[in-house]
């Protein structure tokens, strides 16, 4: 059997029950699904002691609108935008200027909560940063939010 790209859903139902395997969201084929062997390495195995199985491919558009689409037009200017499942916050210090850095506050690790008047803020222990260089401006912070990889293209803007 090829090698079963990784948003590939693999399932089978037998006499003692329903079992499923489900590789995430990427590219590739790393085919490791967890357990012992990948999503194929089980797909054969079902199927060798005589379970029904069936592989469903997901469309790979699918996977992408999980991702959050982030424009210039989401970003004020003078604040920003938090975008925890991406693990970023990303300013608009002055008019056309983006600036994207962890959302993990550097003092006990919690995610920042918001932007407002140029400063990111944490909520646990109230950690201030400068929102156009991640730099300390108050609280128990020992250092500056590290800065975060950003791409902006017209009005699109891309984390990672």
């Amino acid at each position: 059997m090829s090698a079963v790209a990784r948003r590939t859903v693999v399932s089978a139902a037998g006499g003692m029950g329903v079992v499923a395997v489900l590789a995430a969201c990427g590219g590739g084929t790393d085919d490791k699904a967890g357990g012992s062997g990948g999503t194929a390495a089980t797909a054969v195995r079902l199927a060798a002691e005589g379970r029904a199985v069936a592989v469903l491919d997901l469309d790979e558009a699918a996977c992408k609108d999980t991702v959050e689409k982030i424009t210039a037009a989401d970003i004020p200017v003078g604040g920003g935008k938090v975008f925890a499942d991406q693990g970023v916050v990303i300013t608009q210090p002055t008019a056309g200027e983006f600036k994207a850095f962890s959302s993990k506050c550097t003092h006990q690790g919690c995610a920042v909560s918001g932007v407002s008047d140029g400063v990111i803020s944490c909520p646990c222990h109230q950690s201030l940063f400068d929102a156009s260089d991640g730099s300390v401006k108050g609280g128990p912070a020992p250092s500056p939010l590290p800065p975060a990889p950003i791409k902006v293209e017209g009005d699109s803007i891309t984390h990672g």
